[in-house]
């Protein structure tokens, strides 16, 4: 089931951004009396699901969910129709237009994307407000949940400061930032501590299995009991709240299972907060320094209810929701672009990461929610906007390149070459599309 409603975010998601990016192409083309032979939301090579021609446009859909196109008269794209090439231009086929009014038709679906993160992001903010954990209010550090985040030199209680001179402002941009700086500081002990990141630390994360490695300090609260649990067996039950080891106070979980360790195979004294009640209950370790008890994940509102932290929590009125809208956009584009740049450097093995639509799918939560619903799709929105702009042969921003080409020089690119281009860019892009889906089939294993 979690699978099927993931799978059903993932294409109704990537359904809505298809054809508004399709539309950013066939508005202008209409508007500049160009020829829209099809508009297709999917590919549909050999036949389609649905179809319907009205005027000179056949809209339907295809059956290989791998995006969607529309075909316009007289370009050279993916369908390669050399036989209408050969032909002399007519004034409806997008050859025969203007250089300015084809590169208007050519960023049309880059712009809408742009557009339509813009526009999500502000929607989401005016509806549900912004809430997140500031950095600064993590008053004793953060936990080390991985043994990857101490190998990298981080300790349990540091304070992230910066991320290359930066300010970190918010918990949640952490992980990203170490991820993509090259020096990351923190307080530790009321000291500033500079931690260089290694070149691969991005393998090194894919290594560890994509494994969280920093949380905000939790207490010590009992979910659950393994088998021949000695927590259960002395009379700890679920809820009840560790506070503290033969008498040394340890408000987080992260302090309490150090100290634990000091007391294998002996029998301690715990003080147990229970319900607001105070009660001291011996136990005994075991030879691995466990007491048998599974410590509760608690999330972020959770803790806050615990009055543990403070949530920062911005609400936005329509007016002021659009330019926060634009300033998260830009942040998660820059933030996306940084992460692509390490892709083409080997060094780092960030090109191990690269995912399809299994990568993309698993981002979406096993439960229907509307607000990271649209929030995922703004940022995928912005996604395709940059993947598209790039300078590649068969994406919009080669047909913008020979544009451009022809704009400076004052005449069109050999229609050879830009056939022979657009092959290029159709295969290039179809290795990306073997090898980033190759990569989700390896995960599995």
């Amino acid at each position: 089931m979690e699978f099927l409603i993931k799978a059903a975010q993932l294409l109704m998601s990537l359904s809505i951004l298809v054809v508004l990016h399709e539309l950013g192409h066939f508005i202008p083309a209409k508007l500049f009396k160009t020829r829209v032979e099809k508009f297709y939301l999917f590919f549909d090579p050999w036949f389609s699901v649905v179809k319907k021609k009205i005027g000179d446009t056949e809209y339907g859909i295809g059956w290989l969910p791998l995006g969607g196109y529309v075909k316009i008269s007289g370009m050279i794209d993916e369908s390669m129709d050399k036989e209408q090439m050969e032909k002399p231009a007519e004034p409806w086929e997008f050859r025969a237009k203007p250089a300015w009014q084809r590169l208007i038709i050519m960023l049309g679906g880059v712009t809408v994307n742009l557009l339509l993160g813009i526009f999500i992001y502000s929607m989401t903010l005016f509806v549900y407000g912004d809430k997140y954990l500031p950095n600064e209010n993590l008053v004793d550090g953060v936990w080390m949940v991985s043994d990857m985040a101490t190998d990298l030199g981080f300790e349990n209680g540091d304070k992230f400061v910066t991320a290359d001179g930066e300010k970190i402002e918010r918990f949640s941009d952490v992980l990203e930032k170490v991820i993509i700086s090259k020096t990351i500081t923190v307080e530790r002990n009321g000291v500033a501590t500079d931690i260089t990141m290694p070149i691969d630390v991005i393998d090194q994360f894919l290594n560890n299995g994509n494994q969280q490695l920093f949380y905000p300090r939790i207490p010590t609260v009992v979910s659950g009991f393994s088998e021949n649990s000695n927590a259960k067996k002395a009379g700890l039950k679920k809820k009840d709240i560790l506070v503290a080891i033969n008498g040394v106070s340890l408000t987080y979980y992260d302090e309490f299972k150090d100290e634990l360790a000091n007391y294998k195979s002996e029998e301690i004294i715990v003080l147990v907060d229970r319900g607001g009640e105070e009660l001291t209950i011996n136990v005994n370790v075991n030879e691995d320094g466990m007491l048998g008890f599974k410590p509760a994940n608690l999330s972020l509102k959770q803790l806050e209810e615990l009055e543990l932290y403070t949530l920062a929590s911005h609400k936005y009125g329509f007016a002021a929701s659009f330019p926060a809208g634009y300033n998260k956009a830009i942040k998660k584009l820059s933030s996306y672009i940084d992460q692509f740049m390490l892709i083409l450097s080997p060094s780092t093995g960030a090109y191990k990461g690269m995912g399809g639509f299994g990568a993309i799918g698993s981002m979406f939560p096993a439960t229907w929610n509307w607000e990271v619903f649209w929030n995922l799709t703004a940022f995928l929105s912005l996604m395709l906007a940059f993947m598209n702009v790039l300078p590649i042969p068969a994406l919009d921003g080669g047909h913008v390149v020979f544009l451009l080409y022809e704009m400076i020089v004052g005449k069109p690119a050999p229609e050879k070459v830009m056939e022979n281009a657009q092959v290029v860019g159709m295969i290039m892009l179809l290795s990306l599309l073997v090898f980033a889906n190759g990569n989700d089939v390896l995960r599995l294993f």
